[in-house]
């Protein structure tokens, strides 16, 4: 056949470059193996991921060929991209594993028979794979001597290599294997403020004296933040407040907290053993800002009951906001974990009369990931740990000292 022939019969364009086009490199991988991959692969390439339309592509593609001006096409289709940017599916590696561990056997033994032996393989298997091997790379690996094996300069350079990727498959598999047995690994874990500053600590400073191996990657946001967290897969589990639904994620209990009032310590209505919603018809409130779940959760309360306060201040911390209350700016809500574990100087906490507004405390995780084994155990100590700091009743009112 002549090079104008087989240059044509390479370039013949309509049905098979359409479809090439269309459904992409690796389809037509599959499809066709009989056409010449120079030519094939680099104006199937081109034409994939030309910058223009694909049907404006293939009709100047194919104009060309009706000139005869082929190879013109491949050229400017090349062009578009540099080449090292595009993806040949003639290119793909066929190199296996168990290619390079007999590669290593033979050259750490000397001897392909000894390598065999070492492998518990046949020397022909053996040999044959190191043939495909030195095919795959274009390269003589061995000087074949009469006594022994000698590595070439391109052997010598692959076995550096060689050894890196078995060590490594290795330590993947020892690491993996381990994950089995031991609860290990690292664990990325979201909390909403007021749990990441009053209950993280104490909850995983003790999981990880149980579990050293496991470390941990921390993200303190709002409930939503944290669900969008867990749906995306960058979060394994998350503390958090119920305030929203979450249809597309697992939720464990990890039970409830009751409500406080934190007050000026001078307040009229400090010295009360209960506070009813009525008795704050008239305070000014301060709040978290729209987004948290407990500042939506004191807005759908007051609603509740007939209550629509002044609202003098928002913000991000509920520290922040007790120490405005301890300033006499005015009230606000806080969670029974916030009075047992942060004092606040000039505030005092008072338990609402029954019935006693609580918060739901849970914990989200994401029911199509997999769950690794630390993130069982973390869940389990959380829901002991919230298990062991709920108390039936709310705590007694607390002054300063």
């Amino acid at each position: 056949m002549s090079q104008r022939s087989s240059r044509r019969q390479a370039c013949k364009i309509p049905e098979w470059l359409s479809k090439m086009a269309w459904a992409g490199v690796a389809q037509f991988e599959r499809d066709d193996h009989s056409r010449p991959a120079a030519h094939v692969s680099s104006l199937a390439a081109g034409l994939a991921s030309h910058a223009l339309p694909t049907r404006r592509v293939l009709g100047q593609a194919a104009g060309r060929w009706k000139r005869g001006r082929c190879s013109h096409a491949v050229a400017q289709a090349r062009n578009r991209r540099p080449l090292g940017q595009i993806i040949l599916a003639r290119g793909r590696s066929t190199m296996e594993i168990h290619q390079l561990r007999y590669f290593v056997a033979v050259a750490e033994e000397g001897s392909f028979s000894h390598a065999a032996e070492r492998e518990h393989v046949s020397q022909p298997s053996l040999s044959q794979q190191i043939h495909k091997l030195e095919a795959e790379l274009n390269q003589q690996l061995f000087d074949r001597l009469p006594r022994s094996v000698v590595l070439t300069e391109a052997g010598r350079c692959l076995l550096e290599y060689a050894r890196q990727i078995l060590t490594g498959i290795a330590d993947a598999r020892r690491c993996v294997e381990a994950l089995e047995h031991d609860v290990a690994g690292r664990l990325s874990v979201g909390a909403i403020p007021s749990i990441a500053l009053y209950v993280l600590p104490k909850l995983i400073g003790g999981f990880q004296h149980r579990h050293p191996k496991v470390t941990f990657e921390l993200f303190e946001d709002t409930t939503d933040k944290l669900a969008a967290r867990l749906e995306d897969g960058t979060l394994d589990v998350a503390l958090a407040s119920t305030c929203e639904e979450t249809p597309t994620l697992a939720r464990n209990s990890l039970g409830s907290e009751p409500l406080l009032m934190l007050l000026p310590e001078k307040h009229r209505l400090a010295n009360k053993k209960t506070i009813r919603w009525n008795d704050l018809a008239s305070e000014k409130f301060l709040l978290l800002h729209k987004v948290h779940c407990l500042s939506i959760q004191v807005r759908q309360l007051l609603v509740a009951n007939h209550l629509d306060p002044e609202l003098v201040l928002r913000g991000a911390q509920l520290v922040t906001i007790a120490r405005m209350v301890a300033a006499g700016l005015g009230v606000t809500v806080v969670p029974q974990m916030m009075a047992e574990t942060e004092f606040v100087r000039g505030c005092v906490t008072v338990p609402f009369a029954p019935p006693t507004p609580v918060r739901e405390l849970t914990l989200l995780r994401n029911p199509l990931r997999a769950e690794s084994k630390a993130a069982a155990a973390f869940r389990e100590e959380a829901a002991a740990a919230f298990f062991r700091q709920r108390v039936a009743d709310p705590p007694p009112k607390r002054r300063p000292g």
